[in-house]
């Protein structure tokens, strides 16, 4: 015979961890699936100024960030993917809110490092990285993505060099390491351990967008970033 622990009239007990990290999940993809384009920019002087959290991803051409975006997005075309990686250099700004109300935005930043582009063309968007990395005020968490069967290119180590300073003081920062189902989960939590100690304390995810993984974990925590007054979605 089973007794209930409750008495009668007292609350629900809190629902078990993975309950609630699924329905926080949930919550968390629901938000992002609202993304829609905002703006684009070919210089940081035609960004709007906003002043709602900005959320910016990063990384070398190649690294899967268009593919990330349009998966946690839930949009197969919402962030796109040159079939010339590098050429797109636009800084595209993707608005987040429910019912119409914009209470977030999604910053695609161009990819860095292919080697077909132009010296000239590297070195001009390295400076409009760097600047918008150092100078926007309403960014509030950076997103690097990461092809863990390459690790850390030098553009990365110098894009982590650049933010150290914001990090140090509050710039909320994400490794992605794209592409993990080309590793066994050996090969994976070794690349967890190695970037776990080169984030210099940011946060380290593994992320594949066939094997869905990382998905759910990825969501809740930029739905935290984004709504530090609530950090549980409700």
């Amino acid at each position: 015979m089973t007794t209930n622990s409750n008495p009668p009239g007292s609350p629900p007990p809190p629902p078990a961890p993975d309950t609630a990290a699924k329905a926080a999940a949930t919550v968390a993809l629901g938000w992002l699936h609202t993304a829609k384009f905002l703006t684009t920019a070919p210089q940081l002087h035609f960004l709007p100024s906003l002043e709602v959290p900005e959320i910016a991803f990063v990384g070398r051409s190649n690294a899967g960030k268009s593919t990330c975006i349009n998966t946690l997005t839930q949009q197969k075309q919402l962030a796109f993917a040159s079939k010339k990686p590098g050429r797109t250099q636009h800084i595209n700004l993707f608005a987040l809110g429910k019912q119409g109300v914009t209470d977030a935005v999604l910053t695609d930043l161009p990819g860095y490092g292919y080697a077909a582009v132009p010296k000239s063309d590297k070195i001009r968007w390295q400076q409009v990285m760097a600047n918008y990395l150092v100078t926007r005020e309403n960014l509030k968490a950076i997103v690097l993505m990461c092809d863990p069967r390459h690790g850390l290119t030098e553009l990365d180590e110098i894009l982590l060099e650049i933010i150290r300073p914001r990090v140090e003081e509050g710039l909320k920062f994400l490794v992605i390491l794209t592409k993990a189902d080309k590793l066994t989960r050996v090969e994976q939590n070794k690349a967890l351990s190695i970037m776990k100690l080169q984030a210099g304390g940011g946060e380290v995810r593994l992320f594949s967008a066939t094997k869905r993984q990382g998905i759910d974990e990825i969501a809740t925590l930029l739905w935290q970033w984004a709504h530090p007054a609530g950090t549980v979605p409700a």
